[in-house]
């Protein structure tokens, strides 16, 4: 009997080790500089969408622009291969509560990037061209 409770005993003490994985799919660090007609975005968003069509599935991830830069937080960064990227430039400016970071610079950037599985440097320049 005691070692029928034993078995139990170490059975229940193993039980929380069980909800310890990760959650999803492994994710990966990018990083980057932003650059509108070559001159650094002040704020803004790099938005990284796995692209369905071309067989990537999983999570988003996402980086905030400051000061020319990007950064996608180490746990919430990019699954690898080809995404669906959107950019949205900021001025960095304060113009109220609504627009904290400012108003866009230009129409929302769109592109294509197959993204490697593991961390990574991709550097964007949105053309000065890019205009409404």
């Amino acid at each position: 009997m005691a070692r029928w409770q034993n078995l139990c005993l170490l059975l229940l003490l193993m039980l929380p080790l069980l909800g310890c994985g990760r959650d999803g799919p492994k994710r990966y660090h990018v990083t980057g500089a932003v650059t509108y007609g070559g001159s650094p975005v002040a704020a803004g968003r790099v938005i990284f969408e796995p692209d369905a069509e071309k067989g990537a599935t999983g999570p988003a991830g996402y980086a905030d622009i400051r000061q020319g830069s990007y950064e996608t937080m180490r746990d919430k960064g990019v699954i690898g291969g080809p995404h669906r990227v959107r950019v949205i430039c900021l001025t960095g400016v304060p113009e109220g509560e609504e627009l904290a970071e400012g108003r866009m610079i230009c129409p929302e950037y769109r592109f294509e990037l197959d993204l490697p599985k593991s961390n990574t440097t991709h550097d964007v320049d949105v053309p000065g061209d890019w205009k409404w």
